[in-house]
C-alpha cells in the first residue's frame, strides 16, 4: 500500500514570456466558411449523441447533438444549412470522435428554438446552463451545468473567476473584460444570486492593468465582489493554484474545489451565462487568439465552431512561412496539432503557428539533478523523484509521490536547464499508475 508524502506548495512557478502581441486588437468576426465539422466531442466527459442524418436542414442552434450522460454537453449547430454526413475526426489528445459536416448556406438563419430560458431558481438556472452546451472554454471543457450543481453545493460560498490568462500569446480572455466587461459581471451576478454564493472573486495577473482597472470599476459597489491582483507567474490560471492564491484556501488531494468552498470559472464562460441568459443564444462560436511567427495578421477573432484551423488561418492572411508546428491552445499546456484541417472547438482558445526554426525542440543532455523541476512545479511535486521510479516500473512509489496531482502545466519542462521532456514523463508516469491499477 502506497504511503503519500507530505507535499509542500511553496514552489514559485515559472517565469513564461507574456508575448501578449494580440492584447491591443479588437476581436473580429470571421465570415462564416463554405463547410463546418462540429465534433460531438468538445467536453470532458461522455460524447455527445448525435440526432442528426445526412440531408437534414439545420439552422443556428438547432440541436445536432445531446448530452451522451451525466458529465457531458449537448453540442447545437453554428450555422445554417444542409448536413452532408459524418466524419471520424482524430482529436488533439489522440482520441478519435464522430463529427457533423454541414455545407453553409451563408444565411444563418436563427432556429425557432432559440429563446431565452426562464429561470427562477437553482435547479432551473443548472437546467439553462445545461442546455446552452457551455463547457470550460478556458481549456479544460468541464461541462458547467455539472460544475454549478455541486453535491456540497451549502459549504460553497465563493465563485472564482479564472482571468489570469497566464499561457504566453492568448488574449482571447483579456479581450473578453475588455470588450465584454459588462457581461461577466452580469454572469457572476446571476452565479451568485443562483447559487446564493457571497463572494466573487476575479483573479487577473497584475501584467493585465487596463483589465483590473476595468474590471475594478465595474464591481464598484457590488456587495461581495472583489478583484484580485494575481502575481505574473505561470501557471496562476491553474484552479489549484488560483484557489489558493485568491482565498489562501488549500484544496484537499483528489477533491474538487468546491471541497474549499469554491466553484471556478473561466471569465469568458461567465460572460457567456450573462449572454445565454438573455438570449437564448447555445454556444456555437468562440472568440481565439491567432498568433505565432508563421501567421501574417495576427487577431482575436470570433469564430463559428466547427470552422477548420485552416479557414481561421486564412483569415489571418495565411502563413508568413512554412509551419513548422501548429498548436491548438497555448505553448504551455496546449496541443500540437498534425495538419490544418482540425475544426475549432468549444475549448480552443488559441490558435499558435509557429515556423521550422522556432519549432525546433533542443535537444535533451542528461539530468543535473539541479532541482529547478521541484522549484517550479505549483503541486510541490518531484519529479526527478518520480522519473526513477518510472524507470524502476514502481507503481506504489509513483503513486506515493502524489504524481495524480500533475496538472500537465508544463512548468518542469520549461525551466529544465537540461531540456529534459519532464512534462512527458510525468503523464507517462501517471498513465503507468493507471495501467497498473486495472
Amino acid at each position: 500500500m502506497a504511503v503519500f508524502k507530505k507535499l509542500v506548495r511553496s514552489a514559485s512557478g515559472a517565469h513564461v514570456p507574456h508575448n501578449k502581441n494580440t492584447e491591443n486588437l479588437e476581436t473580429v468576426k470571421m465570415p462564416v466558411p463554405a463547410v463546418v465539422r462540429i465534433p460531438m466531442s468538445m467536453h470532458i466527459g461522455a460524447p455527445a449523441k448525435m440526432v442528426v442524418k445526412k440531408g437534414d436542414e439545420v439552422k443556428v442552434g438547432t440541436v445536432i447533438g445531446e448530452a451522451g450522460g451525466f458529465i457531458s454537453a449537448p453540442v447545437h449547430s453554428s450555422v445554417s444549412g444542409k448536413v452532408v454526413g459524418t466524419e471520424e475526426i482524430l482529436l488533439p489528445n489522440g482520441n478519435k470522435t464522430q463529427a457533423v459536416v454541414i455545407e453553409t448556406d451563408g444565411e444563418q438563419t436563427v432556429c425557432e428554438c432559440v429563446k431565452a430560458p426562464e429561470v427562477t431558481d437553482h435547479a432551473s438556472f443548472v437546467a439553462a446552463i445545461k442546455a446552452s452546451g457551455l463547457v470550460g472554454l478556458g481549456g479544460a471543457g468541464f461541462p458547467s451545468g455539472v460544475k454549478l450543481d455541486p453535491q456540497n453545493l451549502s459549504e460553497v460560498d465563493t465563485l472564482c473567476i479564472n482571468a489570469a490568462e497566464c499561457e504566453p500569446y492568448i488574449t482571447a480572455d483579456y479581450r473578453e473584460m475588455m470588450e465584454c466587461g459588462e457581461d461577466v459581471i452580469e454572469g457572476a451576478q446571476l452565479v451568485k444570486k443562483y447559487l446564493e454564493l457571497s463572494k466573487v472573486i476575479i483573479g487577473i495577473e497584475k501584467n493585465k492593468p487596463a483589465a483590473i482597472a476595468k474590471m475594478k470599476e465595474l464591481c464598484k459597489g457590488i456587495e461581495g465582489f472583489t478583484v484580485c491582483e494575481l502575481p505574473s507567474v505561470y501557471p496562476q490560471g491553474a484552479e489549484k493554484v488560483l484557489i489558493e492564491s485568491a482565498t489562501g484556501k488549500e484544496v484537499p488531494q483528489g477533491a474538487l474545489p468546491s471541497a474549499a468552498g469554491c466553484i471556478v470559472m473561466n471569465v469568458a464562460s461567465v460572460g457567456f451565462v450573462a449572454r445565454y441568459i438573455k438570449t437564448g443564444m447555445p454556444l456555437v462560436t468562440k472568440r481565439l487568439t491567432v498568433d505565432g511567427d508563421a501567421v501574417a495578421q495576427p487577431k482575436n477573432v470570433e469564430v463559428v465552431i466547427g470552422a477548420s484551423t485552416k479557414d481561421v488561418i486564412d483569415f489571418c492572411g495565411g502563413y508568413k512561412e512554412e509551419a513548422g508546428k501548429i498548436i491548438s491552445g497555448g505553448p504551455m499546456m496546449g496541443a500540437a496539432v498534425m495538419n490544418d484541417q482540425l475544426p475549432v472547438m468549444k475549448q480552443n482558445n488559441a490558435i499558435l503557428v509557429f515556423g521550422k526554426k522556432a519549432a525546433v525542440q533542443a535537444p535533451a543532455s542528461a539530468c543535473i539533478r539541479c532541482g529547478r523541476c521541484v522549484d517550479a512545479c505549483p503541486m510541490g511535486l518531484s519529479p526527478v523523484e518520480i522519473a526513477l521510479a518510472l524507470n524502476a516500473k514502481d507503481a506504489e512509489e509513483i503513486k506515493a509521490l502524489s504524481v495524480d496531482l500533475c496538472m500537465a502545466c508544463g512548468s518542469c519542462s520549461f525551466v529544465c536547464p537540461a531540456k529534459r521532456p519532464v512534462a512527458q514523463t510525468m503523464a507517462e508516469a501517471k498513465d503507468f499508475v493507471r495501467k497498473a491499477a486495472k
